[in-house]
């Protein structure tokens, strides 16, 4: 008997296949599918530190307007830390209704960068009912007057506000834009992080040539992208003790096994599942099988790691030393 079974942000999995954040979860019916098809856990989309904020600004900006107008008028509204952002209520019921709906982990995801109030909702998923707090960091550095060190300390601090106010597991989604990835790694696991999703996908923009306007470009992602987690997996590893996660490029069984072999703990995928549908789950599922009793794996537990950094014979494969033969190749 093959046994699948994974730890993640001390969750009991079934298995390593995760749904990342995405528009299906913003469906019940369909997290429903994709528990019955195999994920063993799912990542919600994500609520944006713009949405709590813009409606909130909206709000103060109304209020004040019209106060100076009308003496009388602020009477009407609650007072500010009493208002609920439309939104962010919203996505705290979907947390409500997929914990009622499922019984596999539902991770919240909470998408930001500054310091501010948005971070209070943090400790209202956990009251939603959510089982662990994905924090994604999206920030694209363009200040020349901010240094390195300054943008680390942002994302640190960021990290351990979130931990003080809630009590259940926090991963880091992050980017590989850092000078020495290993080591903001380990701080962000010192700050607090339970885990590290490796990692986000940084969305850059085209040119419309006939219009002149700068487009946002959405692009799903391909199987050869996987090749940048697989690497940093495998040299982390063995320098961790908190949870990997890989994403971006998974797409097939093969996929999974490679990072399950380099260290992760689970695998997430979003773009197969939205190009190909759900039912992908158990085929990946069923090919992993399939492959371990092959190789005569017994549990992915026997599995993991067993090719990181620490592990094979050539560790410099995942550095710089294999860069020559690699162009020699072609």
């Amino acid at each position: 008997m093959i046994n699948l079974e994974t730890e993640y942000l001390g969750l009991k999995l079934k298995n390593p296949l995760v749904p990342s954040a995405s528009p299906l979860s913003e469906s019940v019916d369909a997290v429903r599918k994709m528990e019955d098809y195999g994920a063993s856990a799912v990542v919600m989309y994500s609520l944006f530190e713009e949405q709590i904020t813009h409606e909130n600004k909206a709000l103060d900006h109304y209020l004040s307007t019209t106060g100076e107008s009308y003496a009388e008028a602020l009477s009407y509204f609650p007072e500010p830390e009493e208002y609920k952002n439309i939104q962010a209520e919203e996505y705290l019921e979907q947390i409500r209704l997929l914990k009622e709906a499922v019984d596999i982990p539902v991770i919240a995801s909470l998408n930001g960068v500054s310091k501010g109030g948005w971070m209070s909702y943090a400790s209202k998923m956990q009251e939603a009912g959510a089982d662990a707090i994905e924090l994604n960091i999206y920030y694209v550095a363009t200040d020349p007057s901010r240094d390195a060190s300054e943008i680390e300390t942002m994302y640190l601090d960021n990290i351990k506000q979130v931990k003080e106010a809630v009590s259940i597991p926090v991963s880091v989604k992050t980017g590989p834009y850092f000078s020495s990835f290993a080591n903001m790694a380990m701080k962000m696991e010192k700050a607090g992080a339970d885990g590290l999703v490796l990692f986000n996908r940084f969305y850059q923009p085209d040119i419309d040539l006939e219009n002149l306007e700068i487009l946002p470009s959405l692009q799903l992602s391909h199987s050869f992208e996987k090749r940048l987690p697989l690497r940093w997996i495998a040299i982390l590893r063995p320098l961790l003790k908190s949870s990997l996660a890989a994403t971006t490029g998974i797409h097939s069984a093969e996929d999974v096994i490679k990072m399950i072999l380099a260290g992760a703990d689970v695998a997430m995928m979003a773009s197969l599942l939205l190009v190909r549908g759900v039912k992908e789950l158990t085929l990946i599922e069923n090919r992993m099988k399939e492959w371990m009793e092959e190789h005569q794996y017994a549990s992915l537990d026997q599995m993991k790691g067993s090719m990181d950094s620490r592990s094979v014979a050539e560790p410099a494969a995942f550095e710089r030393a294999n860069y020559l033969k690699i162009l020699q190749s072609y």
